[in-house]
């Protein structure tokens, strides 16, 4: 039996589901253990390219079983109909969907926008995907777990209290009338609902089955160490737990400790949504690089905040995920800058700080630097790092030594292949 996860390190987006792919095409289970369809792992490999929202990213391995774990909420709506895109394109994956699970409804998303509306400049940057909502609910014991679906007077009868709470909730919170009905969502829930029945179970047990029977278990994580609910750039995080320390409770499997934490870092730093980011590029800079690497959301399609790589940020990432290894990705989009930057520290009020703060520093330190050479050789065929220009393992090389974990995994494009294993070090 082995027990993987695979977290990021740093805001989200680093390429999570290219490893997953990568890692998965030998796994016998892969495990989504938190979140919802508000970010997206997109995945390049013999089949096309993916943006994946709820599925895991093991859905390319026919023989793997995919989990929808316990610890996420889940949009009916969005899984059937990611499911049947990918299944026009040829994929049927093995599909399971944890009973623990809870569901985001679509007064879940009308609730996040009015919100975000109603916060205005000070919004927090939601996708208006319904998450922070949905987990709300289920702290405050008024979600309906996934499995409720296989019981179907109770179904009614919860979600009737529930909708009668929620209108209640949108008129004097928002001063919304008739935005949704009890009706409406309980249609939405049998229709789609209805088409998931078959994947509904105890997923706890499958995984329980599986490792007493020694098999490969793979956890995937989505977004990253600073967007976690506790440990990250709080309020401007998601509302679950990214850690790989919550992979136990998020995918329901106890017991069994990881053999690898695979925390996935980008060769530059990126984020969408708001919040402090101190090492942004300039504007010219960062508009050349958005569009060579492609930095737009995979769920929403905004364009991502570029900066310079970020040590402290992604030392600190590594650190609160337990991370045994990294994989640095997207290597191959700083071919061709002449010179490159590393935040190695923060500057407050003129004093240097070495750790990860909180927001109260954060939102107005200054990054400190060190400058790096670049490279102008095409590295996307290469497949040992020793093959690498130099300028690019001497980057690579100084990332490992400022986040103090190995690096075994570089990236140089986005197929399945286009990757160099270091090895275990």
């Amino acid at each position: 039996m082995s027990i993987d996860i695979v977290v990021g390190a740093n805001w989200g987006d680093e390429g999570k589901g290219r490893m997953v792919d990568y890692l998965a095409q030998d796994a016998d289970f892969v495990v989504r253990f938190q979140g919802g369809n508000n970010a997206g792992h997109t995945v390049v490999n013999e089949f096309g390219e993916f943006k994946l929202h709820l599925l895991p990213s093991g859905v390319f391995n026919p023989n793997a079983v995919n989990i929808l774990g316990p610890g996420m909420v889940i949009d009916l709506q969005g899984l059937v109909e990611e499911l049947d895109e990918i299944r026009a394109k040829g994929i049927h994956p093995i599909i399971r969907v944890s009973d623990r699970a809870t569901i985001a409804f679509p007064f879940h998303r009308l609730e996040d926008g009015w919100e975000e509306d109603r916060l205005g400049k000070n919004a927090y940057g939601s996708t208006r995907r319904g998450i922070a909502p949905a987990y709300g609910d289920r702290t405050m014991k008024k979600a309906i777990q996934v499995g409720e679906i296989l019981y179907p007077e109770r179904l009614r009868e919860r979600l009737r209290q529930i909708v009668d709470w929620k209108l209640l909730k949108a008129e004097k919170f928002y001063g919304r009338r008739d935005e949704f009905t009890y009706e409406a969502m309980l249609e939405w829930t049998e229709r789609y609902g209805g088409a998931l029945r078959e994947c509904i179970c105890d997923t706890s047990e499958l995984l329980e089955a599986g490792a007493r029977d020694g098999r490969k278990i793979l956890f995937e994580a989505q977004l990253g160490t600073l967007r976690d609910l506790n440990f990250g750039i709080y309020p401007y995080t998601t509302s679950s737990c990214t850690l790989a320390a919550y992979a136990p409770i998020g995918g329901g499997l106890f017991g069994h400790k990881p053999d690898r934490v695979i925390a996935v870092v980008k060769a530059f730093s990126t984020c969408v949504g708001e919040g402090p980011f101190v090492t942004r590029m300039e504007k010219a800079d960062a508009d050349v690089l958005r569009e060579t690497a492609k930095e737009y959301g995979a769920a929403t399609g905004r364009p991502r905040t570029i900066g310079h790589f970020d040590a402290l940020a992604t030392r600190y990432g590594a650190w609160a995920q337990g991370a045994t290894e990294i994989a640095l990705t997207k290597l191959d989009s700083l071919s061709g800058r002449p010179a490159l930057k590393i935040c190695t520290d923060y500057e407050y009020r003129g004093k240097p700080v070495g750790r990860f703060p909180l927001n109260a520093v954060l939102e107005e330190a200054t990054p400190i630097y060190k400058d790096m050479p670049g490279w102008s050789e095409d590295i996307g065929g290469v497949r040992r790092f020793e093959d690498l220009p130099e300028a690019a393992q001497a980057y690579v090389l100084e990332i490992e030594r400022l986040i103090q974990c190995r690096i075994r995994y570089v990236s140089v494009g986005p197929e399945r292949d286009a990757l160099i294993d270091r090895g275990a070090g």
